[in-house]
């Protein structure tokens, strides 16, 4: 796999693409970030070598050119987090963004505006590629989060740099935690898989059994395994018609000898409110008018157990609707549990936009092996796909 660590970047124009598409507050203020701290260490290794650094990113979806997407708001946040002045330029091809390259001196960095200004971006076209390839000598990958997209910034452009790309150390570290869990784990391996559908998650699920021995299965997805079993589960989420996909599932999970754990127990209440009556039942048990909201004390004992004997741990989805105070518990244990295994040595890997918010929401993500950046390209490695960015690098 190559890496900046096999370039020299001295008198190189390095163009990389990193995912600077943070959220900003209805002052264009960045709330949080992470996605411009994660790319870091990589522009910290060009310019030490003294290389000079052109940045591409997208903000949002745009239709067109709109102001409130452009990438000058997130300027002063970039020089502050890197530490170093970043000049922007006010389009990312033509002659104005190429006057702005070669006005680059060593070690300095250049923010070009957004990609996705142009269709052409999104729908991967080769001269828009080779354009923005135009620009640098050596191309650099960092976005994970969207490297699953064949765009022309991500995937396209890399063949004009058939000696002369590589992954940056953020995208690396993605690949090299997911191998880790996928293809070189440390046994025992345990998956906790929430979040509210057992549709999103199928091929996850399909994908993982061959690798893991055990199977946390929580959230919402929880109540159409209890329902397929025959539970009685009142007013909780559930897919019907994903009833004989989760009886399939537990009966594959049995011939694999992955042992699946369900909760036993659930946090229910009479509304989706934080305000709601709340009581603890048996998951199977849940009358009229209640839904489970979260998972219950025998459950996490359960999980807690599992956490705590496995090597190798990947979180991907809550075990409840942790965004409500009253419905948090089992979703803050299971952070808890994670963070105690990781402390005796396991290697735990968190992913997926909500798991992701949980982590950082009840101050866990310093505690964990490895927090994911991307939600979509996280999923798409664990269902099995080669992700385009990836494969242009490796190809």
């Amino acid at each position: 796999m190559k890496t900046i660590n096999n370039f020299n970047f001295k008198d190189k124009k390095a163009i990389i693409r990193v995912d600077f598409n943070v959220p900003l507050d209805e002052n264009f203020n960045v709330t949080d970030v992470n996605r411009i701290e994660a790319a870091k260490p990589t522009i910290d290794k060009i310019l030490a070598d003294g290389g000079r650094v052109i940045l591409m990113s997208h903000l949002g979806r745009p239709k067109g050119k709109e102001d409130k997407y452009s990438l000058k708001h997130i300027v002063a946040t970039c020089s502050k987090v890197l530490g170093v002045n970043v000049k922007f330029v006010e389009d990312c091809k033509g002659s104005i963004a190429k006057e702005a390259v070669d006005n680059l001196i060593n070690g300095e960095v250049l923010l070009l505006e957004n990609l996705r200004f142009y269709p052409e971006e999104e729908a991967g076209d080769k001269d828009f590629a080779k354009e923005l390839a135009s620009l640098g000598d050596i191309y650099v990958n960092d976005a994970f989060g969207t490297a699953h997209r064949a765009h022309a910034s991500t995937t396209i452009i890399a063949q004009f740099f058939p000696e002369n790309k590589c992954f940056g150390l953020l995208l690396a570290k993605e690949i090299e935690s997911l191998n880790r869990v996928l293809n070189n784990s440390e046994k025992p391996v345990t998956a906790i898989l929430g979040g509210s559908k057992v549709s999103s998650k199928i091929t996850v699920i399909e994908n993982i059994l061959d690798k893991v021995d055990h199977m946390i299965i929580g959230g919402g997805m929880t109540f159409t395994f209890v329902k397929a079993l025959g539970g009685k589960i009142g007013n909780s989420i559930c897919e019907d018609d994903k009833m004989d996909l989760a009886l399939e599932i537990l009966q594959k999970a049995k011939e694999k000898n992955v042992q699946i754990h369900l909760p036993i127990d659930a946090v229910i209440a009479d509304a989706f409110s934080n305000e709601a009556n709340i009581k603890v039942v048996n998951v199977n048990e849940i009358p009229d008018g209640w839904q489970g909201l979260d998972a219950g004390p025998k459950s996490l004992e359960i999980f807690k157990k599992v956490i705590l004997e496995s090597k190798t741990i990947l979180w991907n989805g809550p075990l409840g609707v942790f965004e409500m105070e009253n419905f948090a518990n089992g979703t803050i244990k299971l952070g808890e549990y994670i963070a105690e295994a990781t402390e005796n040595g396991a290697f735990s890997l968190v992913g997926g936009g909500d798991s992701v918010a949980a982590v950082k929401q009840f101050g866990f993500e310093e505690k964990m092996s490895y927090v994911s950046t991307g939600g979509g390209a996280m999923l798409e490695m664990l269902e099995g796909s080669v992700l385009p960015g990836i494969a242009a690098i490796l190809d």
